[in-house]
């Protein structure tokens, strides 16, 4: 099975998203402390395959779009699999503490692997881990960078207030 990427120009910088066949596996930053600019010399280079999540990205910067419905196929053991689908139960324009994502997956001591899991998600803003916040609600660690994760909670929360929900 190939792995394909595709480059799109966002608010926060170059993203690149890598699919198999049959969903997306990847959204990485240009920037922060993850950042990846160049794709794995086997990934074969694909525009057609990302149609759909070209367009829901370019929606949900444009403040049209609060949920993805692009296939998801995640790379993640079993433990990250459970904080993943924790974080995509975030309602758009909230937050929650690693210790809350913890306590719903039944976990509560595990706030460290939750914290790992978070950083780790490998499909970011598919898979909301930028609306996880430290306990006192300070912004923590994020993969494209504090100035990414800022803005994309700011883009939520003008969103949400325009639309009073």
């Amino acid at each position: 099975m190939g792995t394909y990427y595709t480059y799109i120009e966002s608010p926060i910088g170059r993203l690149m998203l890598t699919a198999n066949e049959r969903a997306l596996t990847g959204l990485y930053f240009s920037t922060g402390d993850k950042a990846r600019k160049e794709p794995d010399p086997a990934w074969q280079a694909s525009e057609a395959r990302f149609e759909q999540a070209r367009n829901e990205l370019k929606e949900y910067f444009a403040g049209q779009r609060r949920c993805f419905e692009a296939a998801l196929e995640p790379r993640a053991t079993p433990f990250q699999n459970r904080v993943l689908a924790a974080l995509n139960q975030i309602p758009f324009g909230q937050v929650r503490s690693y210790k809350q994502i913890a306590e719903k997956i039944g976990s509560p001591k595990a706030v460290r692997a939750v914290g790992n899991a978070n950083g780790n998600n490998p499909i970011a803003i598919f898979i909301p881990c930028h609306r996880v916040v430290g306990s006192n609600g300070a912004l923590t660690g994020f993969g494209g960078g504090l100035d990414a994760k800022r803005y994309l909670l700011s883009l939520e929360q003008t969103q949400k207030s325009i639309s009073g929900t």
